[in-house]
């Protein structure tokens, strides 16, 4: 639930600002808070932020600021150049990621290294028991899970990524988060880039006064939106679609992203958030179980007894039920030891560390 919040938030936040900044000198926006803000992200903004480098740093910094605006925008600079080799490099870095996710050790569990696995991730005795993988039979490490796709345990397993062909654990989480970062980073860039285009187009072409002046339109949202849209639909179609779908796909790599983070930050796995919902549920069931033979049993023992007063129908109906007072258990993960230190066990598996080759086991 709150991860679907935070889509509606994130996607709402993002419809407002690409608003504000593409159509926010609209007239039919004149003295609303569209207005206002597209003069912040377009004026506002780096006003504010010359006050402070000129505040903090003094005059001296101000003047450098202004003088790289001036080289950058009224002055022949290979700056547009650049920004095409870094899209180029963008790209770049988001195969490197796919390759790295892909085909990068997920943290595959064997004989030589199970010892270390063993000690690394002790454990809990709730979720994780000590047993034998049935598979490979070699002892099977808390955290652990034999794929069956790609016939290996893989210590701290997350799941398996049909989109990578690769399973997610220990050692490549870290690339995982960075190829869903990115990509949605680059979708975003993306539908900007077109949104602008697009907004150039319609600015440049002066739609809004044709339409209003020549053609009788009124000046307002509601009679100049379907006009408007109708234009777009006719000239720039194919931008508008791929536009949308950029927009979609940032939005579910968004919601992959936080979820993953989230389960990174309390140092949780997929696979293990479907083994404690198994557990607490395996655990409600059982207490209801003992809750209702305890009923049944005080109800047989009532039976034998002499005859009471028969409860009225609206005091029975009003009875708490003996059921909910059965306990849930609450989730205890062992592995969570704090922000800092889950992070760093993703960014730095514990297998990557030298300290995890001259671990050995414990004598039995």
């Amino acid at each position: 639930m709150a991860v679907n919040w935070l889509l509606i938030c994130h996607g709402l936040v993002t419809l407002t600002v690409v608003i504000s900044f593409l159509c926010g000198q609209w007239p039919i926006f004149q003295g609303t808070p569209i207005e206002r803000l597209h003069h912040f992200i377009t004026f506002g903004a780096y006003d504010y932020f010359l006050r402070f480098v000129g505040f903090v740093f003094g005059d001296k910094a101000r003047s450098l600021v202004l003088s790289i605006e001036r080289c950058c925008c009224y002055r022949p600079n290979p700056v547009l150049q650049a920004i095409l080799y870094t899209s180029l490099l963008a790209v770049g870095i988001g195969i490197v990621l796919f390759l790295l996710t892909s085909f990068s050790d997920p943290g595959t569990v064997k004989a030589g290294n199970v010892s270390e696995y063993l000690l690394a991730y002790p454990y809990d005795n709730i979720i994780y028991t000590e047993k034998e993988c049935s598979t490979c039979k070699i002892p099977k490490p808390a955290r652990s899970k034999h794929c069956s796709i790609c016939n290996r345990c893989v210590a701290r397993f997350d799941h398996h990524c049909g989109w990578m062909n690769n399973c997610i654990g220990e050692r490549n989480t870290r690339y995982f988060l960075a190829f869903l970062l990115w990509h949605c980073l680059l979708c975003i860039y993306g539908a900007i880039a077109l949104a602008l285009i697009i907004a150039g187009r319609l600015k440049e072409l002066r739609v809004v006064y044709i339409l209003t002046v020549y053609y009788g339109v009124g000046n307002s949202f509601r009679s100049l939106a379907p006009h408007v849209a109708q234009w777009l639909l006719s000239s720039y179609n194919t931008q508008l679609l791929l536009m949308v779908f950029l927009v979609i796909v940032s939005l579910l790599l968004a919601g992959f992203f936080g979820y993953h983070a989230n389960l990174c930050l309390t140092n949780t796995t997929t696979n293990e958030t479907f083994k404690w919902e198994d557990y607490i549920s395996w655990q409600r069931k059982l207490n209801e179980a003992r809750v209702s033979a305890a009923a049944l049993k005080a109800s047989i023992s009532g039976m034998s007894s002499e005859a009471k007063r028969p409860e009225s129908k609206c005091k029975s109906f009003f009875r708490r039920s003996p059921l909910e007072d059965s306990q849930v258990v609450a989730k205890e993960n062992k592995y969570d030891k704090g922000f800092f230190h889950n992070m760093f066990e993703v960014l730095f598996p514990l297998s990557t560390r030298p300290s995890f080759s001259k671990t050995k086991s414990k004598p039995s």
